[in-house]
């Protein structure tokens, strides 16, 4: 199953990959990618929306489902 959250606040590749490795914590996540040009993270595998929602919010970032 594919997931894209909306992430706002990214600014540099950095950043990216602190969505990602936030992202990649959630049990359940295969493999995530962030993108700070569409404002996106796009996560592969069975996770709970609000896992990867609060994952984001937690690592600093503003997202949604």
């Amino acid at each position: 199953m594919s997931t894209t959250l909306t992430v706002e606040g990214m600014s540099c590749g950095g950043c990216e990959q602190t969505v990602v490795e936030a992202l990649e914590s959630v049990s359940g996540v295969t493999h995530a990618e962030a993108d700070r040009e569409t404002n996106s993270a796009t996560v592969e595998g069975d996770a709970d929306v609000d896992a990867l929602v609060q994952a984001v919010v937690d690592s600093g970032y503003d997202a949604s489902a």
